[in-house]
């Protein structure tokens, strides 16, 4: 995956891999093979690479040594991971992060009902940002502006952000809204 998004970032920057060799001093053949997802760049080099893109390392760091599945190619996934956007958060503590989520970015507390009864509203869970979803796992995500935490699902091209709470309704996400997956709820 992290080949993709370089390659995303880098196209959308109109620049050339003989360039961005270049800029980074990295051989142009192991810099395609770096974006056909065939090797993984060192964390110097991926550093290089963002310092080129001028883009955050840490937000492509997240996507290091995951794998995009057939469904998620097919779908764009790739397009909804944000790679020069960090979430706005106001922090008013620290909780202790359990240690069976070494992956967690970060705690969020739960907003609204919309997951009840699996996780409450005022609840603290715990989120791995720029994760890769699978169908029926719970995420975070931002919705033509708007935060929201629900269970995901992709079938057939299609992703509905569906709710445990039976009185909120499923939300079917348009080609055309601005959506972007936060991370992944790894429990609370």
């Amino acid at each position: 995956m992290i080949g993709d998004m370089i390659s995303k970032v880098r196209k959308s920057r109109n620049m050339t891999k003989t360039e961005l060799a270049r800029l980074t001093d990295i051989n142009i053949g192991h810099l395609t093979h770096i974006e056909k997802s065939e090797r993984n760049p060192s964390h110097k080099a991926l550093k290089n690479i963002c310092r080129a893109l001028d883009i955050p390392y840490q937000q492509l760091m997240y996507t290091y040594g995951k794998t995009l599945s057939e469904d998620q190619v097919a779908y764009g996934f790739i397009e909804h991971i944000t790679h020069n956007r960090v979430p706005a958060i106001s922090i008013n503590d620290f909780i202790e992060c359990p240690p069976n989520m070494p992956g967690s970015s970060l705690a969020i507390k739960v907003a609204d009902d919309s997951m009840s009864p699996l996780y409450e509203k005022g609840d603290y869970v715990f989120v791995e940002l720029n994760s890769l979803l699978n169908d029926k796992e719970c995420g975070v995500f931002k919705l033509n502006n708007k935060i929201l935490m629900r269970n995901f699902s992709n079938k057939k091209d299609v992703i509905v952000l569906k709710a445990k709470n039976k009185e909120t309704p499923d939300i079917t996400v348009k080609k055309d809204d601005n959506f972007y997956i936060i991370g992944k709820v790894l429990g609370k």
